[in-house]
């Protein structure tokens, strides 16, 4: 696949310096949670979970530590960039297409992706593969923004700075939009887990308000969309200045889309 054609459709690419800050500020505000339910789906000692669009390196670190040295942990994204140092014991880092790439071998008690398939092309494919992928018994666990549920950046929108903000949020879901990126899929979750046969299916759902990493989230997400914004006519360097430093004030509450984390047991 060319490097150009990899990222095709794909707005936030990991070849940005930004997208170091993103993983670590979505690490701090995602991790408790994703780590919440695998440790209740009981993965632990000696188990094999792949780990769909690692992206960053903290998630696949944290399966490691819980499945131990008998265990593996394969970690799989379409730029390993950020995640090819961690290679080793029971880590695997592969260059791989979730849509396109067959599954690695072996079968997977955990399978797990998040924040990913919002972004990937041909969704109802990657969830068809991860669910060949699992061992009898297997979990997969989805976690998935919505941002059709909650599309503001500032829930408050009780000034200028706060309505700059949203019609920035705005602008940015339109890119994605553009680009074939489903701002409702996070809801379908359960339902297509259940389509796709698996059993004992639960979800739930996360968004943070107010956390310093919300604020440094949004600022490396701008910087890195910048150039598309005022390319297209939807906002100008003034506005995009105004805003970095209205977040950099502190002042502003800021939220992400909700997260909808979905799990289900293959029979």
């Amino acid at each position: 696949m060319a490097e150009d054609d990899m990222y095709h459709g794909y707005l936030l690419d990991n070849r940005q310096s930004e997208a170091g800050i993103r993983f670590d500020a979505l690490s701090e505000l995602f991790d408790p949670v994703t780590f919440r339910h695998v440790d209740e789906l009981g993965i632990t000692v000696g188990m094999r979970c792949w780990e769909v669009g690692a992206g960053g390196p903290s998630v696949p670190l944290g399966l490691a530590e819980r499945v131990g040295p008998a265990g593996k942990v394969i970690a799989t994204d379409i730029d390993v960039s950020w995640t090819g140092d961690i290679a080793g014991g029971a880590i695997e880092v592969l260059r791989h297409d979730v849509a396109t790439d067959p599954p690695p071998p072996g079968g997977f008690d955990l399978v797990h992706a998040r924040l990913v398939l919002v972004n990937v092309t041909d969704r109802a494919e990657a969830l068809r593969r991860m669910v060949r992928a699992l061992r009898p018994g297997g979990r997969l666990l989805l976690e998935d923004a919505d941002p059709g549920l909650q599309p503001l950046l500032c829930p408050d929108e009780s000034g200028p700075e706060q309505r700059l903000a949203n019609r920035l949020r705005s602008d940015f879901r339109a890119l994605m939009a553009a680009r074939g990126a489903d701002l409702a899929y996070g809801r379908t979750l359960p339902r297509l887990l259940r389509e796709a046969g698996l059993e004992d299916v639960r979800a739930d759902a996360y968004f943070p308000i107010t956390s310093p990493a919300c604020a440094v989230l949004e600022a490396a997400t701008m910087r890195q969309i910048r150039r598309r914004l005022v390319t297209e006519g939807l906002a100008t360097d003034e506005e995009i200045d105004r805003h970095l430093a209205n977040v950099a004030t502190g002042r502003l509450d800021l939220a992400t889309a909700p997260m909808i984390s979905a799990w289900g047991r293959r029979p």
